[in-house]
């Protein structure tokens, strides 16, 4: 399926009935004589993706029965399809103090010369009532590596949020510092008076702190991005800016409803937003809105290939991985030339007046419909 901007494919890349057979069973039948699951994958998304040596490869998020999540790797030869899962999970070295979750990578190829994975280290809220197990503390778990078999797990991004979730670390220094787009919030599954995309600074990735973070996109009222929002993968650096892909959540009868976005900052200002076309970029469809969490599209993976080919890996309803197919000129068109939102019933329909006055203008023209 296309409409102009991406081409979307029907079926998924990766659904939990691609894990391999070995993971889940025991395969021999002394131990196991009536092939039960031994240990049963629930769900596979939420992906980061980088390309390496020739290949497409996908961290996938990958949760099993128990509910814990880890991360495994998916390989392909084109991007597209006939992703496979390496041999072996990956096995995340701790820190001090043991995650009780683990999620959401996004992977960066930084000019320093590591591969660094950022992702979401969930732990029980120790300020929580007694009695109460669902209330937990969000951070950013940071671990590097060269190759992505091999891991060392670094300390744990510290910013004044006491929540921390979608952290992504920019790709190049800037001004000799390492630069990271941040989500803080006030609770673990609320923004509250927090939100919106922030950014802020690193001195040194072995003692990762930010002391004041800066909102360079922020939640706001009647729109796709109304409750939290938060970057996606590292934006793609283009010769018109930084292109980026976030998440947008808004409140409807049925519950959180999350799409994705795109907007662009300045090459030279990170933190100023030159372009965000009005509304969802990707929205759930069909079969996309059923699954365990409904009504979901999540991304934080994709790749630009050298032809200019970008590869958009994105979840539905935290239950399985999809690719969305485009080109860099694609998205930019896109992005630049779709008109912004209005924030108002009336100043979205004087746009929309305006291209019925150009389609009219055009088809006037001797010649050019024929």
């Amino acid at each position: 399926m296309g409409n102009g901007i991406y081409k979307r494919y029907k079926n998924p890349v990766i659904t939990a009935a691609h894990v391999p057979l070995e993971w889940e069973y025991d395969l021999n039948p002394e131990t196991n004589p009536y092939l039960m699951k031994r240990f049963p994958i629930n769900a596979t998304f939420n992906a980061g993706a980088i390309k390496l040596n020739g290949k497409y490869l996908m961290v996938v998020r990958v949760e099993g029965a128990d509910r814990k999540s880890f991360f495994a790797i998916a390989e392909s030869p084109n991007g597209i399809d006939n992703f496979r899962f390496w041999d072996y999970p990956i096995l995340m070295p701790e820190t001090d103090e043991p995650d009780g979750n683990i999620y959401d990578m996004r992977l960066v190829a930084h000019e320093d010369g590591w591969i660094y994975g950022l992702f979401c280290t969930e732990r029980k809220d120790p300020k929580a009532p007694h009695g109460d197990q669902s209330s937990a503390v969000a951070q950013c778990g940071i671990a590097r590596t060269k190759d992505l078999r091999s891991w060392e797990r670094l300390p744990d991004l510290k910013t004044p949020s006491p929540q921390q979730r979608n952290a992504v670390l920019h790709p190049e220094f800037v001004n000799g510092q390492y630069a990271f787009y941040t989500r803080p919030q006030d609770g673990f599954i609320e923004a509250g008076s927090g939100g919106g995309i922030g950014f802020g600074f690193v001195k040194n990735m072995l003692c990762p702190e930010i002391d004041k973070e800066y909102i360079l996109d922020e939640k706001r009222y009647h729109t796709v991005y109304e409750v939290k929002n938060g970057q996606g993968p590292a934006p793609i650096k283009t010769e018109k800016g930084w292109l980026h892909l976030a998440h947008g959540v808004r409140n409807t009868a049925a519950g959180l409803r999350y799409v994705l976005y795109v907007f662009m900052t300045d090459l030279k200002d990170l933190t100023r937003v030159i372009h965000k076309p009005a509304g969802y970029f990707i929205a759930p469809e069909g079969d996309e809105r059923i699954g365990d969490v409904s009504n979901v599209t999540f991304s934080n993976g994709w790749i630009l290939d050298e032809d200019g080919s970008v590869f958009i890996y994105y979840a539905s309803s935290d239950t399985r991985m999809h690719v969305a197919t485009s080109s860099l000129d694609q998205l930019l068109d896109y992005c630049i030339n779709t008109p912004e939102d209005g924030f108002s019933p009336f100043v979205s329909v004087k746009k929309l007046h305006v291209i019925i006055d150009k389609n009219r203008e055009f088809e006037l023209v001797p010649g050019l419909l024929n």
